[in-house]
Formats: structure tokens, sequence, C-alpha cells
């Protein structure tokens, strides 16, 4: 799809997506311009040139990502020094001021872009986001504060400020990934896990135990993907900061993975909110959800932003957890 093309889906999508669309506010620009220039300046790296990370940076992958058709994606944390993570509510982390979270987007072997949000206040409301474009040389990353759209001649759109909060803006807390369900798995090697924050005290209310999310491994698969890529849109628990974001997504759906909900599936938010409504038990060919899953460009897709291809796995798995529901 050529830049123009995409310009005019992405306004289609706008206008006519996620329920009711209108124009998107801007990222406040004074806060966005307090970010440093250069992704070399940000504190990530000790010494970009190699790879080599500051001091304090985790590794993590969250167990469900967010799908980003198909790029390579590498996530770091940093928490202040001593600062603890507010988690009296286990289900939306409280983050310390100072924290600093970034996402590398790789797409054939090409460093494309790397995304920070930065926690500049103690409400829960101070964060801000921009996104940093790789250098032909891969030697640093520049602020795009308006984004690009196929960015270093690939496919990939690179967001602008104000786009993030579209995403992040829906639940109380902005750290999508970082959560008690999404880091539930066993770490990777390097990476952080939520045994290992409560065991090295960064948490003030710690878990009795690692969540374990109910189901067979489609039922699993099912749930953890809508989790992920749809619960920050359609919830009904939205902050009041919500008014900024450019859609009103329907919140009669609710698609989170709740700790004090994982007694069973029917447990759950989704099989509580979706279930017999927009997913049709055994019946995937009428059921909404799949079918905004498998649509792109113009009219409804979903997810309805940063995402031009279709998850045909994420697909095959909807449909089959669906006709398991007869």
């Amino acid at each position: 799809m050529t830049s123009s093309a995409r310009v005019l889906a992405l306004a289609a999508v706008l206008l006519t997506g996620c329920d009711r669309f209108w124009v998107c506010d801007l990222a406040e620009p004074e806060r966005v311009a307090e970010l440093p220039s250069r992704l070399s300046e940000t504190g990530l790296y000790a010494d970009i040139a190699s790879g080599e990370l500051a001091d304090g940076v985790l590794a993590y992958t969250p167990r469900f990502p967010l799908w980003s058709d198909g790029a390579d994606k590498q996530r770091w944390i940093l928490l202040p020094d001593g600062a603890q993570i507010d988690t009296s509510s286990i289900d939306e982390w409280s983050f310390p001021d100072g924290t600093k979270v970034w996402k590398e987007f790789s797409v054939d072997g090409v460093r494309i872009e790397t995304r920070l949000i930065e926690k500049r206040g103690p409400s829960d409301e101070d964060w801000v986001a921009l996104s940093y474009v790789w250098s032909a040389d891969d030697r640093d990353a520049i602020a795009a504060p308006l984004g690009e759209l196929d960015a270093r001649e690939t496919e990939h759109d690179v967001p602008g400020a104000g786009e993030c909060v579209a995403c992040h803006g829906g639940r109380r807390s902005y750290v999508l990934g970082f959560s008690a369900i999404q880091l539930s798995s066993a770490a990777a090697p390097g990476d952080v896990d939520l045994s290992a924050l409560a065991e090295e005290g960064r948490l003030t209310a710690p878990p009795a135990a690692v969540p374990v999310v109910p189901g067979t491994p489609v039922e699993v698969a099912a749930l953890g993907y809508l989790h992920a890529n749809c619960s920050h849109c359609h919830n009904p628990n939205r902050p009041a900061r919500d008014g900024p974001r450019c859609f009103d997504p329907q919140t009669s759906y609710d698609f989170t993975l709740a700790i004090g909900d994982l007694a069973s599936p029917a447990n759950t938010a989704t099989y509580r909110t979706v279930v017999g409504s927009a997913v049709k038990p055994g019946e995937p060919g009428d059921s909404r959800v799949l079918s905004f899953m498998s649509r792109r460009g113009f009219g409804r897709q979903m997810p309805p932003l940063a995402t031009n291809t279709v998850d045909s796995e994420a697909v095959a798995n909807i449909r089959a957890w669906i006709e398991a529901l007869r």
C-alpha cells in the first residue's frame, strides 16, 4: 500500500471505525518537547554504538504480545533506584515518577524505531510518549513527534506522539505489557518476570501466587490475545483522562483478564460480556470479533490502529476457540 493510500485508509478508519471516531487531539507539544531529541540521550544505553544497556535497565517479554504486523520487538524498563511499583491494585500498577519504558521494532532485520514512554510526575496521568526513528547508519534514532509513514523504506508506520495515547490512555496504567498477567510466565534468560520483581522487593504488594490463566490451550490463547490487543480500548473502567483519545470504543464489551476472575474461563470478563454477543458460540462466521479481526483497510478493522496486516495465526486461534464454544 502506498503512503497516500495509507493516509486515506487511516482517515476512513478514524471516521468510521471502532464505534465512534472523531479528530484526535494532539499530545501536549510542550511536554513532548521535554523528552530528548535522540534515543542515545534517553537513558536506555550506556553505549548505543555497541548496544550496551545502561545500568538498571531490565528486559522483559509480555506473555501475550500486541500484534504489530509481525515486527520483531524488544522491550525494556528502567525503574528509579530503590523505587517500588505500587501494586496495591494488582491489575492496575502505578509506577514511580521517573520510570521509563522502551519498545524497539525491527522488520526483516532492519531496526525501524524505538518508542519511549516516560513518567514525568506523581500522577497516573503524567506519562509522555515519543517515537525515535533509527538513522540509515544505525548509529542513533531521532525523535519523530509527528510519526512517519513507511519508515526506512518498509511498510512499518511510526505513530505520532498523539497516537500513542489512543492505546495507552484507555487504562489507569499506561504501561500495557508490564503487569501481573503479562509477567506471569517464566522469563527467558536475561529477562525479568513477576517472581523476580517480587523477590527483588520492587512491588509494594506482590501477589500471593503467580496468576494462572484458566482453560485449555485454545482458551488461554484466545483470552490472552483479546486481553493484549483489545482490553486497553474495550473495558468499562476507562479513566477520566480518556477524553483526549480519538475514539469512543464500545465499553459494554470487556476483554480484560483480571486476577480476581481466573477461577475458570467463564469467570473472565470476556466470557461474561462478549460471549453470546460479539462472539456467537459455535458460529465464527456470525461473530463480530472474528469479522473485525479479519479485516484491514477501509471500514472497520480491529485493532483499529497501528496494523495494516491481518494476524492470520490469531484469527485461526480465535476461530478454533469460537467453534469449541458449542
